[in-house]
């Protein structure tokens, strides 16, 4: 058996709505959406926990949101502000182990294995960067702490807000068994109403599939799919990671309007993306969607997944859920750009047939 690591995930709660709150007293306990004007086609970037208990949730538009919670506040979003807040925290998790994997501004992956013999060693450090976390810069986190990436992720998320689960190798097994496939790091909506369809709805479904019918129907992904099902997740925590990326963008010389143009424009880009990302016999696991509207104002929306993808199929396949984050469609648009990050080597993908771009 290969040595028992000792990983952590780490996810703010409700990061931006959250700076908004610690910084203005005022909006404390109440239901706050970071996002667009409610009144125009603004979208929900975040929102606190408050707002949520109203059904409200990121990639919504503004106008629903005020809908369905008319007295919710909404502020503009302070990139910058986040930025800074999120440096501090980073500065924490750093301090606890140099083996750190940011996914994004408010989470990231820490290998602690080395000098933690335990795994309750490994919880109690989790618990202390929750409690530096609150101390040092007014926020809380949930955690998570497993054995492998997979499960800490997935743990991280049961007892937000502000909450630490354990998920030991003894655990591993019924507890996946019991978890619904929704709740299975990697499984979007598109994928879970596929699984419903064939019968899937908790880990023990899933168990009874093999590795070849679940690649059948899954792709690549049915590996990842049977792997995780059963408590097996090699993959590294990799400090650095995401700091690379390929990526192209294009303006156009007209603002565009028509969503079935902006869709032609980024079936495009992700061809010309995949075919350099097949050319670097490198994949990518993060997602990003660049839009530039007609009065220069620029939104990014990303995801990051848990198998590294470099076909155009695969950009393409998680594209529409990035897209409906924006105001594309309704509002002009100038500049669209899509970009893979999070490389690493193709070498243990099989291999995949290059489509060159069409011009």
């Amino acid at each position: 058996m290969t040595e028992q690591r000792h990983i952590i995930h780490i996810d703010m709660d409700a990061f931006f709505a959250s700076v908004e709150q610690m910084d203005n007293p005022k909006y404390a306990g109440r239901p706050l959406i970071v996002g667009g004007n409610p009144e125009g086609r603004g979208v929900v970037a975040a929102c606190s926990y408050e707002a949520r208990k109203y059904g409200i949730h990121s990639a919504m538009s503004a106008a629903k949101a005020i809908q369905s919670c008319p007295h919710a506040l909404f502020v503009r979003p302070r990139k910058d502000r986040y930025k800074e807040v999120s440096i501090q925290i980073m500065e924490i998790f750093r301090s606890c182990s140099p083996i750190i994997e940011p996914l994004s501004v408010d989470e990231a992956f820490l290998d602690i294995t080395k000098g933690h013999n335990t795994i309750k060693d490994a919880a109690e450090t989790a618990d202390q960067i929750r409690n530096r976390v609150f101390h040092e810069v007014g926020l809380t986190c949930s955690a998570g702490v497993s054995y492998n990436k997979f499960l800490a992720k997935v743990a991280s998320d049961i007892n937000k807000p502000d909450g630490l689960t354990v998920i030991t190798r003894e655990q591993a097994e019924e507890f996946l068994a019991s978890l619904a496939i929704g709740k299975f790091y990697g499984v979007g909506k598109v994928t879970e109403k596929k699984m419903h369809t064939l019968g899937i709805r908790i880990g023990r479904d899933l168990l009874r599939f093999e590795k070849t019918e679940l690649i059948r129907f899954f792709g690549k992904a049915g590996a990842f799919f049977y792997d995780i099902v059963r408590g097996v997740d090699n993959r590294e925590v990799k400090p650095g990671a995401g700091r690379k990326s390929v990526g192209t963008e294009t303006t156009f010389h007209e603002d565009i309007l028509d969503l079935k143009q902006i869709q032609e424009v980024i079936e495009n880009l992700a061809c010309k993306v995949a075919y350099s990302l097949q050319k670097k016999e490198t994949c990518g696991t993060t997602l990003t969607l660049k839009v530039r509207y007609h009065d220069f104002s620029t939104v990014t929306r990303s995801l990051t997944l848990p198998v590294p993808f470099c076909s155009s199929e695969e950009i393409l396949d998680h594209m529409p859920r990035l897209l409906r984050a924006t105001d594309a469609g309704k509002i002009k648009i100038r500049l669209l750009g899509v970009t893979v990050s999070n490389l690493s080597l193709q070498s243990e993908k099989p291999p995949v047939q290059m489509i060159l771009p069409f011009s």
